[in-house]
């Protein structure tokens, strides 16, 4: 880790995550995240993680109003949060400053592959067909249709539910948190965290294009 980051952006008191905990406002600034660094606390890390991830990508489409469901919750838009918090997990457990290139998508791959809660979705071109149709051309492809209702995937009408692919993905993010509690300081998956997070500070730093 950059021993001088916090010195050097001058941004300590950026705030890094802010999440409810049964009403009460939790918030983590660069300098408390920098401090559990030094203390070498994985609870409070791991949690940290956990939060920023979820409240960015996933809790929002929890909202539980029946008005909000019927009216404003799309399918579209919780799978197209879901690959871009897969990516960011990505980047996380393999220390990646940035998702650039063309290996992301055997990442993608070998990551659902390897997830027993999404291993369903290997081998059907979710990079191509789901990432990248609706990142980059605000669409699926390859037939692929995107719905709220029915089974996890049907692969025989091309269909995918994105509630329950979210209920699945927020499991991966919740055991990616216990992994790392459980991990040894020095284990590449923690190494791997600093690096992210370290390129994550950095960027909170004003500059000019």
């Amino acid at each position: 880790m950059n021993k001088n980051i916090e010195k050097k952006t001058g941004t300590e008191d950026t705030i890094l995550a802010r999440w409810y905990d049964n009403g009460e406002l939790k918030e983590i600034t660069i300098k408390e995240y920098l401090k559990y660094v030094k203390e070498k606390n994985k609870e409070k890390l791991a949690e940290f993680v956990c939060q920023r991830l979820y409240t960015r990508y996933l809790k929002p489409f929890e909202y539980d109003d029946k008005k909000y469901i019927d009216e404003y919750k799309n399918g579209f838009s919780i799978m197209a949060n879901c690959c871009l918090l897969i990516e960011t997990l990505l980047s996380f457990k393999a220390g990646r400053k940035d998702n650039k290139d063309e290996i992301l998508k055997n990442l993608f791959e070998n990551f659902l592959g390897g997830n027993d809660n999404l291993k369903e979705f290997q081998g059907i071109g979710f990079y191509n067909n789901i990432r990248c149709g609706i990142l980059h051309q605000g669409e699926t492809t390859g037939g692929w249709k995107i719905r709220r209702e029915g089974k996890l995937i049907d692969k025989t009408n091309h269909i995918i539910n994105s509630t329950l692919f979210a209920d699945k993905l927020k499991k991966s993010l919740e055991a990616y948190s216990d992994e790392l509690k459980k991990s040894d300081w020095e284990n590449e998956l923690w190494k791997n965290f600093i690096n992210k997070m370290d390129a994550v500070i950095e960027n909170c730093k004003y500059k000019e294009k």
